[in-house]
This record gives structure tokens, C-alpha cells and sequence, in this order.
């Protein structure tokens, strides 16, 4: 529990502000009400990222303690005020062709009109970030160099086709070409140029990360803190596009909106932080598995989400239930070959900081 101290001062801190904005309102029956939405919303963006918590971890888990901090404090105002104030600020003021602080205007004083737009740019939103989302599962499932299959009749046929250069992307881009036949004729164009923006931007994402990365003593390429920090914040960012646009269907105060789903990313973190200073990620095997199924899904949710209306609790109980069943696997797994697990527990584990080390 001691990693999630900051997220529970973080959580109080946020609800009292939120009863705060409802007491200036209307009184005491507007605060309860705000400090509820608020909660409500924390819980949902929660429930909505364990699997972003799951990946982050896999990334996290080779950083060096400094870019592991960076990661809860430049990350969190990252997360907290770009993506979940700033991004539909920015999206109000492109869609709208007026300036950041006419949109903010229009965010505090005209909620209607501001959630119009932000759901408005629905289909762009769903295209770029279910575009990369996919391209972050895809590469993972796509690879020969997973030792361990969860879903073997999956896993093995996905892994055979590593060999096909730029395999993930020309998948993306097949996919994505046929979900465009879902959306209406007018919003086509649209959702193409944001699927192909946001392939271009895993691709450049990717090659950057390339470029800062070097070898450890093994022979495995080893991302750099930078690299790995700026790879973890494109994909939050496309892990909160569906909790920003599924807000709206509770609230449309901006500042309740940030509020609640600052909550959500805070613990998030703190999540993420617990599996890679607890080595669970060893002593789970499936569990990376089960996190990037959960991806999948979710972006395909996303991109499907252009023609039908999938509820966010759907969205967040098929997260939670393939990391659950991934969890159930592992723990199994452990019971029966109790003996792949002797060098995890006395030869290379994790150290309570996060650094993984190999005794003499």
C-alpha cells in the first residue's frame, strides 16, 4: 500500500476541490453531488487503464530510478492537465478555428456547446488513437521473440509472421482501411487521416526510441529513460481519448472532468510503479499477455465505436476480465511448474527500487 499513499492524498485533495466547485454553485447539495461525479469518475478511468498500468510496467521495469520519478511527476501533469484539460481545449479551438483561451472560455461558461465539440471530433479521436493502440498490441503479438504463448493457438500464428516486414504496420493500416467503411461517407477522409497519423506517430515513436537506445551487457537493446518516458506518454494519451469522450456522458464541467480522471491517473501510475518495485511481472507470466490482449480489444472497441455505441463499462470489464484471466493462468501455471520459477525466486528477481540485478 505504500505506493499508493500519493494517490490516496492525491484523491482527497481532488474530491475537496470538486465539493468546493459544487459549494461556490450551489450549496451543500451541489458539492456532494461533484464530490460523487467526481469519484465516479476516478473509479472509471481506473477501471479503464489496468491495462495501460500492466504495459507501462513492462516499459517502466528497464528505466533507471530517475526516469522511474520523472515518470510520477512530469508524467502526472502530463496526463493530469494536458490530456485531460489541455488535449480538449486544443481540440475545441482546431475544430472551432479560434483561439486556446476562446475555448476556455467557451469550456467554462458554454458546456454544451464545448462537449458538442469535443464529441464531435469523435471518429478523428477513435482513428488515431485506436490506430496506434492497435500498433502497440500488434507488436507485441507480432514478434518471434516471446518465449511464452498465453493463447497459444493465437500467440504461435501471430509470432510466424514476424518474419513479414513491417508485418504490424501493413496489418494497421488493412484493418483501419476496412473499419473506414463503417463511418459515414462524409467523416471517411476524416478518420483515415487520423488512423494514418496516428501509425506515423507509433512508427515515429518507435524509430525514435531506436535511435536513443543501446546495449546492456546480455545484447538486449535497451530503450533510454527519454525514450522510454516519451513512448509512455504517447500511449497514455491513447489510453485517455475514450475516458475524455466517455466523461461527457456524466459530466460536461471541465474542471470535475479533470478532476475525476486526474484520479484515475494517479493511481495508474501508482499501479504501475507496484508491479515493477514488486517484480510481478516474473512472478505473473501471463500477465503481459493478458495486458496487451486488453489492448487489442480496447482498440478495436475504439475503432468500432465510429459506427456503434459500445458503453465504457463494457470497455473497462473486458480489460479487467482478460487481465483477470491472465492473472488465473499465471498463478495456475506457477502451481504446476513450480520449478520455472526457482531462478525468479533465488537467482535474478527485482530489488524493492525497481533495478533488476543478478546475484554472484
Amino acid at each position: 500500500m505504500k505506493n499508493f499513499g500519493g494517490s490516496l492524498v492525491f484523491t482527497i485533495v481532488c474530491l475537496i476541490l470538486a465539493g468546493w466547485i459544487g459549494w461556490s454553485q450551489g450549496g451543500l447539495q451541489m458539492a456532494l453531488q461533484l464530490v460523487f461525479i467526481a469519484g465516479v469518475l476516478g473509479v472509471m478511468e481506473t477501471s479503464l487503464s489496468l491495462d495501460n498500468a500492466v504495459v507501462n510496467a513492462t516499459v517502466l521495469k528497464d528505466m533507471d530510478p530517475v526516469w522511474q520519478r520523472r515518470f510520477l511527476t512530469w508524467g502526472i501533469a502530463i496526463a493530469v492537465f494536458g490530456m485531460r484539460i489541455v488535449f480538449p481545449l486544443a481540440v475545441v479551438s482546431i475544430a472551432g478555428w479560434i483561439s486556446p483561451w476562446a475555448a476556455l472560455d467557451i469550456a467554462l461558461t458554454d458546456r454544451d456547446r464545448y462537449e458538442a465539440v469535443v464529441t464531435g471530433a469523435h471518429i478523428g479521436i477513435s482513428g488515431f488513437g485506436g490506430a496506434f493502440l492497435l500498433l502497440v498490441g500488434l507488436n507485441f503479438f507480432l514478434s518471434g521473440e516471446k518465449e511464452h504463448h498465453w493463447i497459444p493457438f493465437l500467440e504461435k500464428p501471430a509470432a510466424a509472421l514476424s518474419s513479414i516486414p513491417f508485418g504490424p504496420y501493413v496489418a494497421a493500416l488493412v484493418i483501419t482501411g476496412a473499419v473506414s467503411f463503417l463511418c459515414p461517407p462524409a467523416e471517411q477522409v476524416s478518420f483515415l487521416i487520423a488512423a494514418v497519423s496516428g501509425i506515423a506517430v507509433y512508427f515515429g515513436v518507435q524509430l525514435l526510441g531506436d535511435m536513443m537506445s543501446s546495449k546492456d551487457e546480455a545484447g538486449q537493446v535497451v530503450r533510454s529513460g527519454a525514450a522510454g518516458f516519451v513512448y509512455l506518454e504517447f500511449l497514455d494519451a491513447s489510453f485517455s481519448f475514450d475516458g475524455v469522450i466517455g466523461a461527457f456522458a456524466i459530466t460536461n464541467d471541465i474542471l470535475i472532468i479533470a478532476l475525476g480522471l486526474g484520479i484515475g491517473a494517479m493511481f495508474v501510475r501508482s499501479m504501475t510503479i507496484a508491479l515493477v518495485r514488486g517484480g510481478h511481472l516474473a512472478e505473473y507470466r501471463y500477465l503481459e499477455h493478458g495486458a496487451f490482449w486488453a489492448i487489442i480489444a480496447l482498440a478495436a472497441i475504439m475503432l468500432l465505436s465510429v459506427r456503434f455505441h459500445i458503453p465504457e463499462v463494457v470497455t473497462g470489464l473486458i480489460g479487467a476480465l482478460l487481465i483477470a484471466a491472465a492473472w488465473r493462468s499465471s498463478v495456475a501455471h506457477r502451481r504446476r511448474h513450480p520449478e520455472e520459477y526457482i531462478d525468479e525466486e533465488d537467482g535474478e528477481g527485482a530489488l524493492p527500487d525497481g533495478k533488476i540485478v543478478t546475484p554472484n
